[in-house]
Formats: C-alpha cells, sequence, structure tokens
C-alpha cells in the first residue's frame, strides 16, 4: 500500500518547515495532492518532485529557473552553467581572500601579537562581502527569470574595462539621498524631471548592455521590494523607487 503523508509529517521526516512547503507550492514549485477538506498530502510522486526540487536548488539554480525547467519552457543551459560557473569562481576568490585574511590573524594571534585595527576591518570585509552575495542571490532569485540570469552571464562582461563599481555604487547613493530629501515631489513637476534625467543618465550603463528579460527582472524585483526588504537593506528607499515609477509614468501620459 502506497504510504500517503500530510504536510506536518513531511515536514518532520525532512527538516523542511510547513512554510516553506506552503511557498514552494505557491510558487508552482510542487503540487500536493489535497483532500476534500484542503488537507496537503504527499505521495511518492509528490516526493520525488520536492527531492528534485532541493536537488536543483543545491546545486545553485534558482527558483525561477527551476520553475523553468519544471514547466519545460526552453533555457539557455549553456549561459545558465557559464554563469553559474563565473559565480562559482568569484566565490573561490571570495574564500581564497578570506582565508589569506584568516591566516593571518591566526599567526599574529600564534605569535601572541593583538589583532591590529586593520586585521580586524578586513575580517569584517570578508563576512559582510559573502553574506551579501548570497543575500541578493536568494532575493534575486525569486523575480529574475531564467533567461535573464543567463542574459547577465552573457552581457555583464561587456561593461567598460575601466569601469569603477565603487565610484559608480557611491553615485546611486548620493543620488537616491537627495531624492529621499526631496520627496515628496509632484511627479509632474520640473524637480521631478530633474531627478528622474539624472536616474536616466546613471542607469545607462546599464540599459546599455541590458536586455529585456533583464529590464524586466530588475523592475519586478524592485516593484516587490516590500516583500523582501527585512532580508536584504534596499539599495535605496521604495518610495524613492515608487516616485521614480510615477514620473515615468506621467512622461508617458
Amino acid at each position: 500500500m502506497t504510504e500517503i503523508l500530510d504536510i506536518a509529517a513531511v515536514a518532520r521526516a525532512t527538516g523542511l518547515t510547513s512554510r516553506a512547503l506552503r511557498f514552494y507550492e505557491a510558487r508552482g514549485l510542487i503540487a500536493p495532492l489535497r483532500t476534500a477538506s484542503g488537507r496537503r498530502l504527499f505521495g511518492p510522486a509528490e516526493l520525488a518532485r520536492l527531492h528534485e526540487l532541493l536537488a536543483l536548488k543545491r546545486a545553485g539554480l534558482s527558483l525561477a529557473q527551476i520553475k523553468t525547467l519544471f514547466d519545460g519552457r526552453p533555457i539557455d543551459l549553456g549561459a545558465l552553467l557559464r554563469a553559474q560557473v563565473a559565480a562559482i569562481d568569484a566565490q573561490v576568490q571570495e574564500l581564497a581572500q578570506a582565508r589569506s585574511h584568516l591566516e593571518i590573524a591566526l599567526s599574529r594571534i600564534d605569535r601572541g601579537e593583538p589583532l591590529d585595527a586593520a586585521t580586524l576591518c578586513s575580517l569584517i570585509r570578508s563576512g559582510e562581502s559573502m553574506t551579501m552575495q548570497e543575500e541578493w542571490k536568494a532575493v534575486s532569485g525569486r523575480y529574475i527569470s531564467a533567461q535573464a540570469e543567463a542574459d547577465f552571464a552573457e552581457t555583464m562582461p561587456n561593461m567598460p574595462a575601466d569601469f569603477d563599481q565603487a565610484a559608480y555604487s557611491a553615485q546611486w547613493a548620493d543620488l537616491t539621498a537627495r531624492i529621499e530629501a526631496a520627496l515628496p515631489l509632484d511627479p509632474a513637476g520640473a524637480a521631478a524631471g530633474a531627478f528622474y534625467d539624472e536616474w536616466q543618465a546613471l542607469l545607462a550603463p546599464f540599459t546599455a548592455i541590458a536586455t529585456p528579460a533583464m529590464m524586466e527582472g530588475v523592475t519586478r524585483m524592485y516593484d516587490h521590494v516590500d516583500e523582501w526588504k527585512d532580508e536584504r537593506q534596499p539599495p535605496f528607499a521604495s518610495d524613492v523607487w515608487d516616485f521614480i515609477r510615477s514620473v515615468g509614468a506621467a512622461r508617458q501620459m
């Protein structure tokens, strides 16, 4: 006789939470059986699908990518795998740097020397950098499609060789801070228009290489910022994003 488990039993047996199982169901990644009263049940087929989902997730695929595969839609697996290799290479470099910082710290401790401020800051920076990458990957995977991720892997290397990410991030921080301080503004007003033009000019390096899938994915992610802002600090307030969207809409009227 085939054994059927309810959601609580599956949670106990697998270590997953019932909340996680319901989340996967809501995303269309698993489809538990339902009783007449709506109770969720898992048979061998449903558990096999859950196993496939978790195996692909452990392999580094985002939930959006897994959904695409499950739905049988076309996906550029070559570009996707190249993106994963590039991500792993970046992680290897981050880990090597973190290991180097730890070894320096340990050598100082072994010699009975105190850790200086520079060493402590390096340890903090390494840890924060790796944590930040993992957090952003977890967030973006919910909104950016598999095709968009493949496009990112193909196009981002086309950024200018002299592109300064730190300086670029500082420009964004300055602009969004000025916008937030100026709000509220009439979306159709001159001040709003000036901010919008500055925003678009700063966005130009990205829009120059972005595909429609990339633009759609990033827009979707920030349209739903309230869903993930407690997990990862957004680069700007949701009010700033809503303002930019409203100015863009006003210009199209």
